[in-house]
């Protein structure tokens, strides 16, 4: 249903029901907690991989950020920033620290300066977002974009989500050595799934499918907690390992049952951010580059997640927008500078989300439940780490496929569109990126309505988002010219 049909027979049950809308979506309270439930799952990762990237980087002294404390303030920010999404957005869209902005937090601009200072800029940067939306422009900016061209970014984000999950679990493997080969990605190893991970993942992905064909109420909750199951009789008999030790090993999470089930979290790096000294330690226009970089990655990745995961509940409205989109690109702004404040770089929304929305979530409900998982995986890490990427990647891939299906939507008889649409929708999972694919759709779709007298049908808004694209895309050469 869309968000302005409205059932005649709609009664809230309670005041409850009133305010998150459960009823009205046509939802229920069992499903919103199996949909936080499964989304959690599907994003508890970030616990442990967030600090292991941003651990990985020393800044410009040296210095690097301790796992513990990384790891307590990830869960922290991530429960605080999902609860509140769910409180004043009512939108199933969690949120936690942004892959691949941590990566550039810890690689490239961290040994630029100090960590206080790199995260000063990720605060930065959120309140430049923050202002953005308080101004309308941001929300103008997501109106100015085409209906099918977010259709287009739903359909590529569910790639993008397959991409992953099959990556995470060892399905596909990246070659060791691609440049002496024609193809960069290869079946499992050696082109064989020779891996007793990536048969768990396989028999995992099947028997969630068999439950979600059968339309049994939880299959993708069910798949995740069976599959996880099966990899911990697995290990037990197998003693595989994990992947760093022994490349057939579990990605990430080795699922065994743990020792202990409590863990003391260390809160030491909240409040270790500086927005000061890094224009004068790194120089004005370094700096001015690394938050333009961060500012279009959260503005735009924000923009086709919430589409997306809306797109999956059948959220939104005509034009294409879910309910509430200032709230939740406000939050958003808001997550982005929580999560520099706390030394866990920029959060952002999840399209994982979207793995909770096909599992029936459909309000701020289900962010409740993600939200308070998180504040608990900080005193229950050991258990955490028990589910293995190959069990939680299996609710990716059916998410993916669920997202996939509203390609129908896209008219691709008139190349002014398709050609935008699959551009947006391939390189997001070729390029691993949700930005790229939606500027290359952007970019692509202003040039060809110039090019084809059909100026008009431009919303000017995005001729500027479109040059701003070109810039981001330009950002190599530019750095190395004017730095």
């Amino acid at each position: 249903m869309s968000t302005d049909t409205e059932s005649p027979s709609y009664t809230p049950k309670n005041g409850f029901d009133r305010y998150f809308e459960i009823t009205k979506r046509g939802s229920t309270l069992s499903r919103e907690i199996r949909g936080g439930v499964v989304t959690f799952f599907t994003m508890a990762y970030i616990v442990v991989l967030n600090p292991l990237i941003l651990a990985g980087g020393a800044d410009k002294t040296g210095a690097h950020l301790p796992l513990a404390a990384l790891a307590a303030g990830t869960a922290l920010v991530a429960g605080l920033m999902t609860i509140l999404m769910g409180v004043v957005a009512r939108f199933p869209l969690a949120l936690a620290a942004g892959l691949g902005v941590n990566a550039l937090v810890a690689y490239e601009i961290a040994p630029e300066m100090t960590w206080a200072d790199a995260m000063g800029l990720v605060v930065i940067e959120g309140v430049l977002i923050g202002i953005l939306v308080l101004t309308g422009l941001r929300t103008s900016v997501f109106k100015a974009v085409p209906t099918q061209l977010k259709t287009a970014i739903g359909v590529g984000i569910g790639l993008f989500l397959m991409i992953i999950g099959l990556v995470d679990a060892g399905f596909v493997h990246r070659v060791p050595d691609a440049a002496n080969t024609t193809v960069p990605v290869e079946l499992g190893l050696g082109g064989k799934l020779m891996t007793w991970p990536t048969l768990v993942f396989a028999i995992g992905l099947l028997f969630t499918l068999v439950l979600f064909v059968r339309n049994v109420k939880g299959a993708i909750l069910i798949g995740i907690l069976g599959t996880t199951v099966v990899a911990i009789i697995v290990e037990a008999i197998a003693k595989v390992g994990p992947s760093i030790e022994n490349p057939h090993g579990w990605s990430l999470n080795v699922p065994a049952i743990p020792d202990k089930i409590f863990d003391t979290p260390d809160l030491s790096l909240l409040g270790q951010f500086n927005v000061l000294d890094s224009w004068s330690t790194a120089g004005w226009l370094v700096v001015l580059m690394f938050v333009f970089t961060l500012l279009v990655t959260d503005f735009f990745d924000t923009m086709g997640t919430m589409v997306a995961v809306g797109q999956e509940g059948d959220l939104l409205d005509k034009e294409g927008m879910p309910p509430r989109t200032r709230e939740i690109l406000l939050v958003d702004s808001v997550a982005a500078a929580a999560g520099g404040a706390a030394s866990v770089s920029s959060n952002t929304s999840y399209v994982e989300s979207a793995s909770g929305v096909g599992e029936g979530a459909r309000t701020g409900v289900a962010n409740l439940v993600t939200g308070v998982l998180f504040l608990l995986a900080m005193f229950l890490s050991p258990l955490v780490k028990v589910v293995p990427f190959e069990a939680a990647s299996t609710a990716l891939v059916v998410v993916g496929f669920l997202m996939m299906t509203a390609v129908k939507q896209i008219d691709w008889t008139d190349y002014t569109i398709a050609v935008p649409a699959f551009l947006a929708i391939t390189l997001m999972p070729f390029t691993y990126s949700i930005s790229n694919g939606i500027g290359a759709g952007i970019i692509s779709y202003v040039v060809l309505k110039v090019f084809t007298g059909k100026a008009r049908e431009i919303h000017p808004i995005l001729y500027g988002v479109a040059a701003l694209f070109v810039l981001y895309f330009a950002r190599g050469p530019l750095e190395t010219w004017l730095i």
